[in-house]
């Protein structure tokens, strides 16, 4: 089964081809405790600088939360003042880019789910002389918003990963949730599936915003076609849910992931999920704000103009035991 190469991606710290892991690097870990010894370091002696960090994440989205852990834990170590924003809806996440420009910040870190909308707005940042870098969605469109690096997975890659690992493992049907129609990256996870997997291929629409009926769509969808016999969602909260539509639905189906949190790594520790695809959220957000930092403290950029990937990789019952240490922490 294919796994179709990205001349538009650097694979830095994790395979591309999103190959099982078989540990958990230092880099995805939360630093020890202020004042400790060992991985805690001290705060960099640069000038305070302010960057803001403004992303499409949606309330309770708990992936958010990972998110902004790697990110506060970078603007700690670089003595930066983060200010954390999120906002679903493109129109407001544009008018969080232009209040950022207006007040002058140091760095901006931006999320482009919906580049098209965001790019005008972060060549306005470029313009006015603000580095921005892009993280976590717009993998496709980054390089034209001006943006001077990207961090995050190649989507399609990632989906096209999950897919053949479905085909590996005897699928027949598979149910892509799309919780936020219109996001590009959620588009690419579930056209990546569909592009390697053998079986049928449904993708479902449902609302994020309102869990019931997200359990409810996905519940009646598996009643309606029995022979779905894996869920696929793209995001942990979804995938707890999918847990309980399928046992409301009384089916056989089997839910797998894309992201964790706490919960879902627990989750694939007892079975009810059988493995998620990690992008590392930490290390996006983490690295979002320390190559702000080092941009303008001393001009270096990371990539080599192309994305650096982040993921994918598996998290399954052969690693989540070493994962959830971290888990814990809030890191992964």
């Amino acid at each position: 089964m294919r796994i179709r190469s990205r001349r538009t991606a650097t694979a830095a710290f994790v395979a591309v081809a999103a190959m099982t892991m078989t540990g958990c690097s230092s880099s995805g870990g939360r630093p020890a405790d202020e004042g400790a010894d060992g991985a805690a370091a001290g705060v960099a002696d640069t000038p305070r600088m302010e960057i803001a960090m403004i992303t499409h994440a949606a309330p309770g989205d708990t992936f958010w939360d990972i998110v902004r852990s790697g990110a506060e834990d970078a603007a700690a170590k670089d003595n930066v003042e983060l200010n954390f924003q999120g906002a679903p809806e493109a129109g407001d996440q544009v008018n969080l880019v232009q209040s950022a420009i207006d007040s002058g910040v140091d760095g901006i870190a931006v999320t482009l789910a919906k580049a098209d909308a965001l790019n005008p707005v972060v060549q306005r940042a470029v313009d006015a002389g603000i580095p921005v870098v892009a993280f976590n969605g717009g993998f496709e469109e980054w390089q034209d918003s001006g943006a001077v690096g990207y961090f995050g997975q190649d989507e399609e890659l990632a989906g096209e990963a999950a897919g053949t690992r479905l085909t590996e493992e005897g699928a027949q049907h598979e149910l892509c949730v799309i919780q936020e129609q219109g996001h590009v990256g959620l588009e690419a996870r579930c056209r990546g599936v569909d592009n390697t997997f053998n079986g049928t291929s449904e993708v479902l629409y449902v609302t994020g915003t309102d869990m019931p009926s997200v359990q409810q769509a996905i519940t009646s969808k598996l009643q309606q076609s029995p022979s779905i016999d894996r869920v696929v969602t793209l995001g942990a909260p979804f995938a707890m849910t999918a847990v309980q539509s399928v046992d409301a639905a009384g089916s056989d189906a089997q839910v797998v992931t894309f992201d964790t949190n706490s919960e879902l790594i627990g989750a694939v520790q007892d079975g009810d999920v059988q493995w998620a695809i990690d992008q590392q959220p930490y290390l996006q957000g983490y690295l979002a704000v320390d190559s702000l930092w080092l941009y303008n403290t001393n001009g270096n950029t990371i990539g080599g103009g192309q994305a650096t990937l982040t993921g994918p990789s598996f998290i399954d019952s052969t690693n989540v035991d070493r994962v959830a240490e971290f888990a814990a922490g809030g890191t992964r």
